[in-house]
């Protein structure tokens, strides 16, 4: 059997949107989660469960912050007016909190990621 050029190029072109579609199903969704004045902004987020996560942890405060979560077993520290990434699941369907650890005695230190 003979592929005419354009049969080809069709083949060609239906691979490549395949395997782009395929990477980007497997780009992990980002959240930014804020930290300023000692307080998560937002103080709730929600994940699919069973995908992986990339938390942007962004810290507007001069001092330096921990971002902790013992449910998820990660922590982070982000110098004064710095950002870091950390990187969450694929997790369970569930409640995980998580807190800054230098400031924790605060109630607005904490927050909680909620996966569904």
């Amino acid at each position: 059997m003979t592929q005419t050029p354009f049969k080809r190029i069709l083949l060609a072109g239906g691979l490549l949107l395949a395997a782009g579609m395929a990477n980007a199903q497997d780009t992990p969704q980002e959240i930014v989660l804020t930290i300023k004045n000692h307080t998560f902004t937002p103080k709730e987020v929600k994940i699919p469960a069973g995908k992986k996560v990339r938390l942007i942890v962004v810290n507007e405060d001069p001092t330096p912050a921990e971002f902790e979560s013992n449910s998820l077993g990660r922590e982070k520290i982000i110098p004064g007016k710095a950002r870091a990434v950390v990187i969450v699941g694929p997790l369970k369907p569930g409640r995980y909190d998580f807190f800054e650890e230098f400031h924790q005695s605060l109630p607005s230190a904490h927050g909680v990621i909620v996966v569904e």
